[in-house]
């Protein structure tokens, strides 16, 4: 490879550098560019950018029914990198943001018959559509997108429940290393989830290795009985997690389960004192911390919304229509920030999770309709 640097000092600098560079690189040579397309460097790089750099956020908004996506760093002024550009489908009608994860994108395509999905790698501007998946369309769903470490796998979740009965219809999982959809052979839990009328986004969160929802049973007074379940991605296995005792008994609708930091969840509750609840340990129902209460704004005379976390442990608040402010724990201060393009208090905010470059997809090759850029390969064993 070199006259001068050993391949091990070579691949010490290359997984350092940003994606740009390093898909100008693979020009250079053949082995340059099997070097970098090698799975096992793929993986030594998305460690290296995931252990120093600092994720953008993905923040979404809306106005009058057209969708806006744009990246922004998590930094005092909250600058934006950029905006994300999605990818035009023949066969969707209209195409949205699921989830990202590890440089990945997950989109959901709309379609007056059907739903799809692609995988979206934004950095090297690569996708896959995955199989078409019949689905239930009397059916509540939500959609859960992540990686098995066990497996090295990315993988999406769709579990739902009838809306007429709430009792579950079959679980489905998507294996990108397989490129197919599987029924889900673990026993879900005796709790149902979505059927509630005014129920809340059909994304779920992805938290250390498994996604999360709330799901409730209905009491025989007309109460509810609230958890939190959840999926794990390399275990393939369900789970279920106890909420506080002031949220367990909730109307379904008025709790939001989010992701905090890297390995833990939080449980938003909404009201005229809207508070945020923390999980400080997993599997210990004590270790459920109130961090915050809110209540109205007093300028704008509105509770804030809860919209997610910054890398510094703040909260991203929207304080109004079209107006976001992180606020600080330990002070309470609140500083405001201004995301460009939104202007007008009709737009409606939301952060579709952090963001990475990475290289991931790079090497696909394994039966998969790939598409780059405008053109369509067919990519055979």
């Amino acid at each position: 490879m070199s006259d001068y640097l050993p391949e091990v000092v070579i691949l010490e600098i290359l997984k350092r550098l940003p994606v740009k560079s390093l898909l100008r690189f693979r020009s250079i040579s053949w082995t340059w560019n099997s070097l970098i397309c090698d799975p096992s460097f793929i993986s030594t790089h998305l460690q290296s950018s995931l252990s120093n750099n600092t994720p953008f956020l993905l923040i979404h908004y809306s106005e009058t029914g057209k969708d806006n996506y744009s990246f922004h760093y998590d930094n005092d002024g909250f600058d934006e990198l950029k905006q994300l550009q999605l990818p035009v489908f023949d066969c969707s009608s209209r195409t949205a943001v699921l989830d990202s994860c590890n440089g990945l994108i997950c989109l959901i395509l709309f379609h007056c018959e059907f739903l799809n999905f692609a995988i979206w790698n934004p950095s090297i501007q690569k996708y896959i559509f995955l199989p078409q998946l019949s689905i239930s369309e009397d059916a509540e769903l939500k959609f859960g997108f992540g990686f098995a470490s066990r497996t090295n796998d990315y993988k999406l979740l769709i579990v739902g429940v009838d809306e007429k009965d709430g009792s579950w219809i079959q679980p489905y999982l998507f294996s990108l290393n397989e490129n197919c959809w599987k029924r889900v052979t673990a026993i879900p839990p005796t709790y149902t989830f979505g059927v509630v009328t005014g129920a809340i986004d059909i994304k779920v969160p992805f938290v250390n290795g498994a996604v999360y929802w709330l799901g409730y049973q209905t009491r025989n007074n007309g109460g509810f009985s609230n958890v939190i379940l959840g999926f794990d991605f390399s275990a393939e296995e369900f789970m279920v997690i106890n909420l506080p005792e002031s949220l367990i008994g909730l109307w379904p609708p008025c709790l939001t389960i989010m992701k905090y930091g890297e390995s833990s969840i939080a449980v938003c509750k909404s009201g005229e004192l809207r508070e945020l609840w923390v999980k400080k340990e997993y599997g210990v129902v004590e270790s459920w911390t109130k961090v915050l209460a809110l209540t109205r704004h007093i300028q704008s005379k509105r509770i804030p919304y809860v919209l997610g976390f910054r890398k510094n442990g703040e909260v991203l608040l929207e304080v109004d229509r079209g107006k976001m402010a992180s606020l600080d724990f330990n002070c309470l201060k609140m500083e405001p920030h201004v995301v460009e393009g939104v202007e007008v208090a009709r737009t409606l905010i939301t952060i579709k999770g952090s963001y990475i470059e990475s290289l991931v997809l790079l090497d696909v090759h394994s039966g998969s309709l790939v598409r780059t850029g405008k053109y369509i390969h067919l990519l055979f064993h």
